[in-house]
């Protein structure tokens, strides 16, 4: 990599990791092994992010139609494997020699058992005074119900004359406090996003579609889409 391209990296990275569950078919395996493979590349990922200066990174965990329309065992590993890794997160090193604060973000209050909300509301204390990089999960979320609940916020909350501006709506969605995202990832081969994933945050980011499942989009992958990116110019409708 260039030290021209180095230079230019975008500030949030998001990646929806599509794949999992064809990469596990290819091989014959449970879907549960690709959500598995999946975790375990999630982590070499973050720390590949960071050590190229990548400020915020958000990775989208589950719709809630991964949590709610998928087999029961599938999505009781799922929570498992959830469970699993984020304990490595908060017990690890990378999140205090980044000074990472870490942030949940959907409807996963509603839909996971008290021991898995337990480690996350343990991260989230963990790292609520760090300010250096920030790291998100989406995790039971769709985009156009975090549109929808901030419309019904914003009617619930504010007199009916208020005026309603974008920095209005933006307060009210659950990922009010993130910035934009400069650069959205999608692997799996499939160039389309679901569910209006970041909607109101994606409005003119970067896209990049990899033709690799999620378990395959390693260090070396990233690293070729952020040159893509670095050789990119935004014009922001000029």
């Amino acid at each position: 990599m260039t030290e021209e391209i180095s230079n230019n990296i975008p500030k949030h990275l998001a990646i929806i990791p599509d794949g999992n569950r064809r990469w596990a078919k290819d091989r014959g395996l449970e879907p549960w092994d690709g959500h598995e493979a999946g975790a375990e590349n999630t982590e070499k990922l973050i720390r590949f992010a960071l050590k190229k200066g990548v400020d915020c990174m958000t990775i989208w965990g589950s719709s809630m139609d991964n949590l709610t329309k998928r087999p029961l065992q599938e999505k009781k590993a799922l929570l498992d494997i959830y469970k699993k890794y984020f304990e490595r997160l908060l017990n690890g090193t990378d999140i205090d020699e980044n000074e990472v604060r870490v942030n949940f973000i959907g409807r996963w209050e509603e839909q996971f058992p008290d021991s898995l909300k337990k480690v996350i509301h343990a991260l989230i204390e963990k790292t609520q005074k760090y300010e250096k990089k920030m790291l998100n999960f989406m995790l039971a979320y769709n985009g156009d119900d975090d549109i929808l609940s901030a419309i019904v916020k914003i009617h619930n909350k504010y007199e009916k004359n208020v005026k309603i501006t974008a920095e209005l709506l933006k307060e009210n969605l659950m990922t009010a406090q993130l910035p934009a995202v400069d650069y959205l990832i999608r692997t799996g081969g499939d160039a389309h996003l679901s569910t209006g994933f970041m909607m109101w945050d994606t409005a003119n980011s970067q896209l990049y579609f990899s033709e690799e499942k999620y378990p395959d989009f390693n260090d070396e992958k990233l690293g070729e889409a952020l040159e893509e990116y670095a050789s990119r110019q935004r014009r922001f409708g000029k």
